[in-house]
């Protein structure tokens, strides 16, 4: 993850949020994890408000692909703003998300980019 922070700190990467995002991070308990969090979604360059359309997305992906709540909402929200990659560590939605992000965990997203960046 650390790889990641750096890559978006130096500009490789955009780093987009949501909503969502904020709402879930307010709810965690643990106060340090909560704080860092808020800390790296300030670098987010677009914040992607809810609206009836990504509700009704979310709730395809709830019936299509049987994920289901804010985690469907998660991808929707990306999916609205057109991002490239799907960074979680959550194996469910790794295993059953078909859509038009690449749905990818921490250590794949890296060892990808590093792969791209040596054949650039």
């Amino acid at each position: 993850m650390v790889t990641i922070f750096a890559m978006i700190e130096v500009k490789s990467f955009s780093l987009v949020s949501s909503e969502v995002l904020r709402f879930e991070n307010s709810r965690n308990p643990f106060e340090e994890r909560r704080i860092f969090v808020s800390s790296v979604l300030a670098h987010a360059k677009v914040v992607q408000t809810i609206n009836p359309v990504l509700l009704n997305r979310a709730q395809q992906l709830e019936s299509i692909n049987g994920i289901s709540g804010l985690d469907a909402l998660h991808l929707a929200c990306a999916e609205k703003l057109k991002c490239e990659y799907f960074i979680t560590c959550d194996d469910r939605i790794l295993r059953r998300y078909e859509g038009i992000l690449k749905a990818i965990n921490p250590i794949q997203f890296t060892i990808e980019v590093m792969k791209g960046s040596e054949n650039a």
